[in-house]
């Protein structure tokens, strides 16, 4: 198995992967993550109406791993033959958190992004991105329906990008520990004197949605109904839950070579990971493994957006379509470690189990993620009466959890 670390996330190093790909996880259907209100009106922006000619060069923004083009490993190139069947000269550049590309796509200097949900919505809000026409995009006709029009990308019935990989947040365990086998998430947010000290979190802001989505389900008093969307006292839960936590949290983790070490050493025996990260773990002789809780979970999925600034956007529709091709969109998904979009990258897998082994097409299963989303003021689940806490107030809170 080969692996290479690659930037990821809010928080740094994280997933990479050759033959291995991340999935989703569950919760009901009265509180299914594909709904899709935005709770806020964007800047009104047109849809590129059709294609011109190619400009011969697009800038793309990205995480690491999303445009490999031989220089990095020779094996692994999807750009050099987009570059060559369109005569767009890729110009990328990779960035190592969700914040940092926010900040990016605001120069106006590059054409397309790779964002996260907790990206997403900023990028849209502020007017960064604008509507993608899908019919100029002819691969979009195969990617999965159930990660298209949702709240992450599209605002109003309007889709502002094409969905690419998807992945979630599993509970991982050492089985010589943790016994009985855990299913649900109290095995790392209730006291357990096996575990004590031998926690482990996801080390971002969003973590605050783990805890929240944990209540949604176990104290229905709160009324939660989406963990990114919370209220004062929903959220004051939240944090208070991530305080009591900590006290058995021994690494907040954001590098997963760091969470393969500690929990092959014994230093973790539970907490939150990625399937890729529990393949790895297992493949290093680590007694792991990872379940789906009871509660569900939360996860991501990433969307190629296009800036409102582009002077590149035939090829930056180039590049959408052909990033979620069947061929290329296989590469990266295992090669970064996550579930293809496309339905028909399955058959061009180098492994004729990821798809299966990492659930690409199952909307029952995929439906179940709570994918993240940018917290916002304007209430995601709909309300209108109250305000919910931001993402900056996210990130303070989060900073006063770690201590």
């Amino acid at each position: 198995m080969k692996i290479r670390p690659l930037s990821r996330r809010f928080a740094g190093a994280v997933v990479a992967a050759l033959v291995l790909s991340a999935a989703a996880c569950g919760t009901s259907d009265e509180t299914e993550s594909s709904d899709s209100g935005s709770g806020f009106k964007p800047p009104k922006l047109e849809a590129l109406k059709s294609l011109g000619k190619a400009e011969g060069t697009v800038n793309v923004l990205s995480w690491a791993g999303y445009a490999e083009d031989g220089s990095n490993d020779p094996k692994v190139d999807w750009v050099t033959p987009f570059e060559k069947a369109t005569g767009c000269q890729v110009n990328a550049k990779v960035f190592g958190t969700s914040d940092e590309a926010v900040s990016l796509m605001k120069t106006g200097q590059y054409d397309v992004v790779s964002a996260s949900g907790d990206a997403s919505l900023r990028l849209i809000a502020a007017g960064d991105v604008e509507p993608v026409n899908t019919d100029l995009v002819p691969n979009y006709a195969d990617v999965f329906d159930f990660l298209k029009n949702q709240k992450w990308n599209s605002v109003d019935e309007v889709s502002y990008g094409v969905p690419h990989g998807w992945g979630a947040n599993l509970l991982m365990y050492r089985k010589d520990v943790v016994k009985p086998a855990p299913t649900s998430w109290s095995a790392v947010f209730e006291d357990n004197a096996a575990t004590k000290g031998k926690v482990t979190a996801y080390d971002s802001p969003i973590y605050i949605a783990d805890a929240a989505l944990y209540l949604m389900k176990t104290k229905p008093e709160l009324g939660i109904k989406n963990p990114y969307a919370l209220d004062d006292k929903q959220f004051d839960a939240s944090v208070a839950l991530l305080k009591k936590q900590k006290a058995n949290v021994g690494e907040y983790w954001s590098d997963y070579l760091k969470e393969v070490s500690a929990f092959k050493s014994g230093d973790s025996v539970i907490g939150t990971s990625w399937q890729v990260i529990a393949n790895v773990a297992k493949a290093e002789g680590a007694p792991i493994e990872a379940v789906l809780p009871k509660e569900g979970s939360t996860g991501w999925s990433d969307t190629w957006m296009v800036s409102a600034k582009s002077e590149h956007k035939t090829c930056a529709y180039k590049w959408l379509d052909h990033i979620v091709s069947p061929k290329a969109n296989a590469q990266v998904a295992e090669y970064f470690g996550e579930s293809p979009a496309n339905e028909k990258a399955c058959a061009f897998t180098a492994d004729k189990n990821h798809c299966t082994t990492f659930h690409a097409g199952d909307a029952s299963y995929a439906k179940q993620i709570w994918y993240w989303s940018t917290p916002i003021t304007q209430c995601l689940d709909g309300r209108t009466d109250v305000k919910c806490k931001d993402y900056s107030a996210w990130t303070q809170a989060w900073t006063s959890i770690k201590g």
